[in-house]
């Protein structure tokens, strides 16, 4: 039981790792001579490297939102796991942390969708590691709830 808890608790650090890169990182969208994350626009001029902030559309700030909120809702899933580590009854059910869990799956999820569908194809035509990042978060994230609601306390 303990190397299942230890399992769970290091996909969950791995999930929380990939959210906040993919937030962070400036990388969603590339090209040879820029590339566009969720808050800055760099491109190599002369020689330089100048960074511009990412123009105001309300979809790049909903998916700004929706990243931040994905992080965060996966960072009190994992507080919430270890309260309930501690504190629940024997053959109790993780359900609260499964929730918090795949409410971050869902807004990874459609944060990385309204990416997809608002973004400038012609400006930028290759999709960067962030992006990747945030897509391959979102199936581990729905997989993680999943398995805290199967997931039961045991002496």
């Amino acid at each position: 039981m303990l190397l299942i808890l230890l399992g769970v608790l290091v996909l969950h650090l791995i999930i929380l790792i990939l959210l906040i890169v993919s937030t962070a990182a400036s990388a969603w969208s590339v090209d040879g001579k820029s590339s566009y994350d969720l808050w800055y626009h760099c491109k190599t001029d002369n020689g330089g490297y100048n960074c511009s902030p990412t123009s105001s559309n309300d979809w790049i700030q909903a998916v700004q939102a929706l990243m931040i909120l994905s992080v965060l809702f996966c960072f009190f899933s994992l507080i919430a796991f270890v309260f309930q580590l501690f504190k629940l009854v024997k053959g109790g059910r993780f359900f609260f942390t499964a929730i918090f869990q795949i409410l971050a799956s869902v807004f990874v999820m459609c944060g990385a969708i309204i990416y997809t569908v608002m973004r400038d194809d012609t400006s930028t035509p290759n999709y960067g590691y962030a992006y990747v990042l945030a897509w391959v978060a979102f199936p581990l994230c729905l997989i993680s709830g999943l398995i805290y609601i199967v997931l039961r306390k045991k002496e």
